[in-house]
């Protein structure tokens, strides 16, 4: 209550500043500038008066007053869903409540750290697409959760508040004052050069601020206790390492959007293992049933297995989910079956990981890169086909996608016998605007001749989502009958290419560096 209190207070300020800007001009009316945006009518409605709003003079000046008026409808989002509560009699309306809940909070934090940032110059106008852009996927999981529970009426009038449209236009106008190639500039001022070489290390466990041992040998058996202590006793903003001895932890985690700069160390994917089993199938939804959910900024995972052990006649069952901004996994396991691995938002980074799943096993809404990643297809159900990626960008603007660079995609020694039995497929479209890369990527002859699946038969998205190969090989790789989408790329380009590199489609250079995990910036 008291966090949101704060941006609460942090927004009346901003909007006292704004209120004391009425410039005229001929291009100042607000119908005018409306009409440049995906969506004219909320933009008129909500921007054609009140004390906290002003006349632009110009785009940087329609931008802020886009992301504030977005502002302003998202912070009732959560007095709403608390209208709702008392009718939360039953565990699915309670789940997909509880959902809404947390990603409404995490929304307006984005909104928030956009405000601020826009108006301070301290950060980037590809960090505000950034927070932007889940600050929608936010809402679009809310959503979705409630459709998995079939409960759609009654999150209905949370999700149908005109907040969606009104960051849709944040996007766009947003979009289009990011200078090329600007979002490579400047350096999180939060990443210290301490945590260099945190990664490399052999000493960690000197390092750590906590130790965690199966066998009792450490200050915590709980994960989660120990990151719970070790975030109660920080002193000021420094990153918190919490070292898992070998062993088997059988917990679902979670690592909240104010539990920033931690850092997971293990002693190898195949010793420390950290293991769930909830899914959908068992009346979760895909958001609240990962073994692991991370929200907090720079998250680091070096040497662990994230596990989910559901089952393939579950359906999803998540092992990771992961919206943490600028967040490493470095040489991590991520085992389950359908939805492995929930790269929900942000930016992130895998690199060495191993990756095993069957139908959509690496999906979400994030900005990812998967550099030297080994994704391992499963055995799934008699009739089912394995789908690689289902990448759920809803927006044109949103400067997310799935980026797989030089990377391995071949059968699970499960699959291996009786590959020629299913046909495996690089990705399938989630949503609308779905946007998926392979670059330089070895596959192995269980991908279908097609590459791609269309979206339950229908289809939906072939002219607007992206899908691109760029000089893969392997017995797979042939794109000689690919699918003919209007949106599958045969790249060509090295230009085309570099857009989908750690460089350029994560910024990369900016922060990478500091965390000591080694990557390649370009093709």
């Amino acid at each position: 209550m008291a966090f949101k209190l704060i941006l609460f207070l942090i927004y009346i300020s901003f909007s006292f500043f704004f209120s004391k800007a009425q410039p005229q001009d001929q291009n100042s009316d607000i119908d005018w500038w409306c009409s440049t945006t995906p969506h004219p009518e909320p933009c008129k409605y909500f921007m054609s008066g009140g004390p906290h709003h002003f006349k632009p003079r110009h785009k940087a000046d329609f931008r802020t007053m886009t992301v504030q008026v977005a502002m302003e409808k998202a912070l009732n989002l959560p007095s709403h869903a608390n209208q709702l509560r008392p009718h939360c009699r039953s565990r699915r309306r309670k789940t997909a409540w509880t959902d809404c809940y947390k990603l409404f909070d995490d929304t307006i934090l984005q909104l928030n750290r956009t405000l601020q940032g826009l108006q301070t110059n301290t950060s980037s106008g590809f960090d505000a697409q950034t927070w932007l852009s889940t600050a929608l996927t936010n809402l679009e999981t809310c959503r979705s959760s409630s459709v998995e529970l079939n409960i759609s009426k009654f999150i209905s009038p949370l999700v149908s508040t005109n907040v969606s449209e009104l960051i849709s236009n944040c996007l766009a106008v947003n979009g289009v004052l990011i200078p090329e190639n600007s979002y490579t500039d400047g350096f999180p001022s939060w990443v210290t050069a301490g945590d260099r070489k945190l990664l490399q290390t052999s000493t960690m466990a000197t390092m750590a601020n906590v130790v965690v041992a199966a066998d009792g040998s450490g200050n915590f058996r709980s994960i989660q206790a120990a990151i719970n202590y070790a975030v109660s006793k920080r002193v000021g903003n420094g990153r918190i390492i919490v070292y898992v001895k070998r062993g088997v932890y059988t917990e679902n985690i979670e690592i909240s959007n104010n539990m920033n700069k931690i850092t997971l160390v293990g002693d190898g994917l195949r010793y420390t293992i950290i293991t769930g089993s909830r899914s959908v199938a068992g009346g979760y939804t895909t958001y609240s049933c990962a073994t692991v959910g991370v929200d907090g900024i720079a998250f680091i995972a070096r040497g662990i297995t994230f596990r989910n052990t559901a089952g393939p006649q579950n359906s999803q069952a998540v092992a990771l989910r992961s919206a943490s901004d600028l967040s490493v996994f470095y040489s991590c396991g991520f085992e389950g079956y359908q939805d492995t691995l929930f790269v929900l938002a942000q930016r992130q980074f895998y690199k060495s990981c191993y990756i095993y799943g069957t139908i959509d096993f690496i999906f979400g809404n994030a900005a990812v890169i998967f550099q030297n990643c080994f994704i391992l297809v499963r055995k799934p159900l008699w009739g089912q086909v394995n789908v690689i990626t289902a990448q759920g960008r809803v927006d044109p603007f949103q400067n997310t996608g799935i980026s797989i660079h030089n990377s391995l995609v071949s059968p699970a020694p499960d699959l291996l016998p009786v590959a020629h039995l299913y046909n495996t497929y690089l990705g399938r479209p989630w949503m609308q605007y779905s946007r998926t890369v392979y670059l330089k990527t070895y596959f192995d002859g269980i991908v279908n001749s097609a590459g791609w699946l269309p979206w339950e038969n229908t289809n939906f998205a072939f002219d607007t989502l992206y899908y691109g190969e760029y000089m893969n090989f392997g017995p797979g790789s042939s794109t000689q009958y690919r699918v003919k989408w209007r949106g599958y790329h045969v790249i060509t380009s090295t230009k085309t290419a570099s857009q989908f590199t750690v460089a350029s489609f994560i910024a990369g250079g900016a922060w990478l560096p500091a965390t000591g995990v080694p990557f390649t910036a370009g093709l």
